[in-house]
């Protein structure tokens, strides 16, 4: 099990420390904070769901700026300070006793969230081996599940406890998690900023990269996967199927452990470019059938044939996740330039705070709102990014030849 979470030792197993001490705290936070905001402090749902989606807007429009940061300011450096005042921002919200407040605290938290991971994208390329980012990638992903799942666990506890002390321990542990992931990044090797070139280009010169921009946006449809496991499933489950309650539950569980046994094993078939484009391609594919077998759940023949097409439904879901993920990583970092991951990684990172915020209104209109027409339309989505993956990596092979050979 341990060789499935954590890479070997040295700079990727730092990465994983890091990955994981955070996840921790993020597992017990992701789970509590939306109670805590409505019951404790006394926000109603809808201001809660607003002042989120103004939160990741901001985040998702400071990934590329960090970014470039952390490029030219070194990205060890700039990833410690971020994972700080990512822990500072959680901090903060133990004071927030009202809607503006609230705002405020979630925009820091939305950016501070948003710049680490780009700058520990950076990190991770400049210390590990080209060959080696997607399986140490997979490594660190199967970690975030592992510690994800821990953390909901303890943040289950101070739900059913309910009071404010439990929810403000939460909070604690969670602004401790992201401390002593600042001191797990500062002991990874220093990475030297990279010097500026004179009339080496624009600042931003990600915001020019039209076949980037392209793949950018496919891998943000893809990301839609998120909030599919995490609102659109769970709604789905309880209300337009005969199946249990605690399926939700079942499928959430599926879900993480299959991540944290597979993802690794999924990642070693993408080697290079064409290698993931055929697994994001491949991923597609399952996505569709995954989005069928949910719209067939609802076909109302029994409560156990409901459980039996769901957990169908979920596995499937879950193998093209992994095979997304893993072409979308290799497809991210190869196609940056050495000298610009930071702000790269910056953009290309933009689609999780989009999916976050547009997610949940575009997921529960077509699924729970269209039933069985929107889940084969999601589908068609799912598969129609992933096929459109292929020739934007190719256009994006092609422009960079012709920038090279222009050099």
């Amino acid at each position: 099990m341990t060789s499935r979470l954590l890479p070997p030792a040295g700079p990727a197993r730092g990465l994983a420390t890091a990955q994981l001490v955070n996840s921790l705290g993020d597992g017990a936070f992701l789970v509590t904070s939306a109670l805590y905001f409505s019951r404790v402090v006394g926000l109603p749902a809808t201001r809660i769901g607003l002042g989120l989606t103004l939160a990741w807007a901001v985040g998702a429009l400071a990934g590329v700026p960090l970014g470039q940061l952390a490029d030219r300011r070194g990205p060890r450096t700039v990833a410690v300070l971020l994972a700080a005042a990512t822990g500072a921002s959680v901090a903060s919200f133990l004071f927030v006793r009202g809607f503006l407040p609230f705002v405020l605290a979630a925009c820091c938290y939305a950016t501070a969230q948003t710049g680490l991971s780009a700058a520990r994208q950076a990190l991770l390329s400049a210390l590990v081996d080209r060959g080696d980012r997607t399986r140490v990638l997979a490594h660190l992903q199967s970690t975030l599940n592992a510690g994800l799942a821990v953390g909901a666990a303890f943040g289950g506890v101070a739900l059913h406890y309910g009071t404010r002390t439990a929810y403000l321990a939460v909070f604690a542990l969670d602004a401790v998690a992201f401390l002593c992931c600042a001191l797990a990044l500062m002991r990874l090797p220093h990475v030297p900023p990279r010097p500026v070139v004179p009339g080496g280009g624009p600042r931003f010169a990600v915001l020019r990269d039209r076949p980037y921009a392209v793949i950018t946006f496919l891998n943000t449809l893809l990301l839609l996967r998120m909030p599919l496991i995490s609102l659109a499933v769970p709604l789905w489950t309880v209300t337009r199927t005969d199946a249990p309650g605690w399926l939700v539950s079942a499928l959430l569980v599926l879900n993480t452990g299959a991540v944290m046994l597979f993802q690794v094993r999924t990642a070693s078939a993408v080697r290079d470019l064409p290698s993931a484009r055929r697994t994001v391609a491949r991923g597609g594919v399952l996505m569709l059938a995954s989005c069928a077998a949910f719209a067939l759940s609802a076909a109302g023949a029994s409560p156990w044939a409901a459980v039996g097409v769901l957990l169908v439904a979920g596995g499937l879901q879950v193998a093209g996740e992994m095979m997304q993920s893993a072409g979308a990583w290799q497809i991210g970092f190869d196609l940056a330039p050495a000298d610009q991951q930071g702000q790269y990684q910056g953009f290309f990172g933009m689609g999780v705070p989009l999916a976050r915020m547009l997610g949940p209104l575009l997921l529960t209109a077509l699924v729970i709102d269209w039933g069985v027409p929107g889940w084969l339309l999601l589908g068609a989505l799912f598969l129609g990014a992933g096929l459109a993956l292929g020739p934007a990596v190719r256009w994006a092979e092609r422009s960079n030849s012709a920038l090279v050979a222009a050099g």
